[in-house]
Order: structure tokens, then sequence, then C-alpha cells
């Protein structure tokens, strides 16, 4: 019998030492708040596990997402490289993207953290819905991936 995309993303989620796993659970329910609108598109990958919080089903629209590694869990930015960050919170070099590491889900009530997803929403190509219903998509998942304990 074919699991649903819940029951597919709990298993993913199980994959990880329980700490991690909490961690992520715990942050996507602060995600999930701030983005009662957003797509959640799922990648199982061979090196992260990612969820992205997109304002469409396509992944280019995605804001941001949480991803997922055995040594932690981080909050990346699609389109970090042209946000405002007078703190210098965000993390990497790339030409688009940048990263904050999420020690505890209440970093994302930090006032920086905060305003860093403020921006990333306004900023964002496509606008979240103003309304309507969260939709849960697993779009990827990689048969061989690294551990994730």
């Amino acid at each position: 019998m074919a699991k649903s995309a819940s029951e597919q993303l709990a298993h993913f989620i199980a994959k990880f030492d329980p700490k991690i796993a909490r961690l992520i659970r715990s942050c996507r329910v602060v995600l999930r708040k701030r983005f009662s609108t957003a797509f959640e598109i799922v990648y199982d990958n061979y090196n992260f596990f990612v969820i992205g919080y997109c304002s469409t089903e396509r992944p280019s629209d995605c804001i941001v997402s949480l991803a997922a590694n055995a040594k932690g869990l981080g909050l990346s930015f699609y389109r970090g490289a042209g946000l405002p960050d007078p703190e210098g919170r965000m993390l990497g070099s790339g030409s688009q993207n940048r990263f904050i590491r999420l020690p505890t889900a209440a970093t994302l009530a930090e006032p920086a953290v905060a305003a860093l997803l403020d921006a990333a929403t306004i900023q964002a190509k496509v606008a979240m819905p103003a309304s309507g219903r969260r939709t849960l998509i697993i779009k990827s998942v990689s048969a061989k991936q690294r551990p994730r304990k």
C-alpha cells in the first residue's frame, strides 16, 4: 500500500538521530505557522534532507528551506545573497544561496532571523498565497544516501 506524503515525511525524519529529528519537527512547526499557505516541497537526497517552503509548486519559487544532515539542521535562504544581513548571521559565499545554522527552534524567533525571514518573503519572485491550505509534496527521494545518524 502506498504511503501518504505525511507518512513518507515521518519516515524520512525518523532516519535521523532522535535529537536532530526532534529539532527538524520543532522547526517545521514554526515554519508551518509562519508560511501557513506554503507548498512544502520535500527532497530526501544523497547529501541532505530538505523541506522547502515555496509560494508555488515550483522549487524555484522556494523562499526558505530546512536542510538537515547527520551533523545538524540549517535554514537555507534560496535568494539569500540579496538579503540585508546587518548582523552577519548568514553563512555561505555562493552567488545565490545563504544559510544559518539552527541549533534550536528558538533561533527562528530571534529578531535578526525573523527579519531575514521577513525580507526573504518580501523579495520572493512569487508572493505566498494570501489564502488556502498548505500542501505537502514529496518531490524526490534518492535511493542512495549518506548516513542520517
